[in-house]
């Protein structure tokens, strides 16, 4: 099969309140798959479904193959010293530790500390490296990078591609649109309990309608014009300069971002 993971009319309320209306969407395996959405929207939700960390109303979930889980909020005891966490993950699994792993992530490096004593940085690094013992097929990470450094987030951008590589799935969910952009094959959009768009970041932009930003530079001052044309756009406001005898200093394009294109739909009614 294809699919990885496949979601079909997956509902959940609490109480009266309804979180999930009925949303469908498939992972396809080997790919890196982004579920967003406003606070509220119901992802976190979807996912715990998903993992099965909470139980659901109705609808059918099938996941083909083995999960590995790093949730945004995970903790372990101070003073567990993180080899002896490796060890005791390793043995609930029944599997052995994968060594090279833990060097790739720079676990062995840590031998020494306790939890407690790590950094954000080395705490989301043990974390991963928890969440990949027992070679699982599909990896959930939950805002893997947040509160990181550069260097840190760049280091973990590339153990997540490098697991890709591997032909392992990856369902992300990040506020970090960046991150999103760069990583993600493909992303399902969340609002108000249903899906209102998957697929691409380009066929997104396709979708909600290229937009493109030309910032012009003139001894008066800095504009921005928003456009979907850019040829004729420029055209225009470049005739309009030149008949008002105003000179151009700079000009540059920019085309609409993931994250210009997320709220817009994200905040369009179902």
């Amino acid at each position: 099969m294809k699919e990885a993971i496949q979601v079909l009319e997956l509902k959940k309320s609490y109480g009266s309140h309804r979180i999930l209306r009925g949303i469908d969407f498939r992972i396809e395996k080997g790919e890196i798959f982004a579920l967003l959405g406003i606070n509220g929207a119901g992802k976190t939700t979807t996912l715990e479904c998903i993992e099965g960390l909470r139980n659901y109303d109705s609808g059918t979930i099938t996941v083909n193959g083995k999960m590995g889980i790093q949730l945004q909020s995970s903790s372990l005891p101070g003073y567990i010293k993180p080899m002896e966490a490796i060890k005791l993950f390793a043995k609930w699994n029944k599997t052995k530790i994968d060594y090279a792993m833990l060097n790739s992530l720079g676990i062995r490096g840590m031998e020494k500390k306790q939890y407690l004593q790590l950094s954000t940085g080395q705490k989301r690094r043990l974390h991963l490296a928890l969440a990949l013992i027992g070679n699982p097929d599909i990896i959930f990470l939950d805002e893997p990078t947040a509160g990181l450094d550069v260097e840190t987030r760049q280091s973990l951008h590339g153990q997540i591609r490098k697991l890709k590589s591997k032909g392992k799935t990856i369902v992300l969910a990040s506020h970090d649109m960046a991150e999103v952009e760069t990583l993600c094959d493909r992303i399902a959009i969340l609002n108000k309990g249903k899906i209102n768009f998957c697929g691409t970041a380009s066929e997104l932009a396709d979708k909600i309608g290229r937009k493109y930003f030309i910032h012009i530079k003139t001894q008066q001052g800095d504009d921005t014009f928003e456009t979907a044309n850019i040829e004729n756009t420029l055209l225009s406001l470049l005739g309009d300069l030149k008949q008002k005898n105003i000179h151009v200093q700079d000009i540059k394009i920019d085309r609409g971002t993931l994250e210009q294109h997320f709220m817009e739909i994200a905040g369009r009614e179902t």
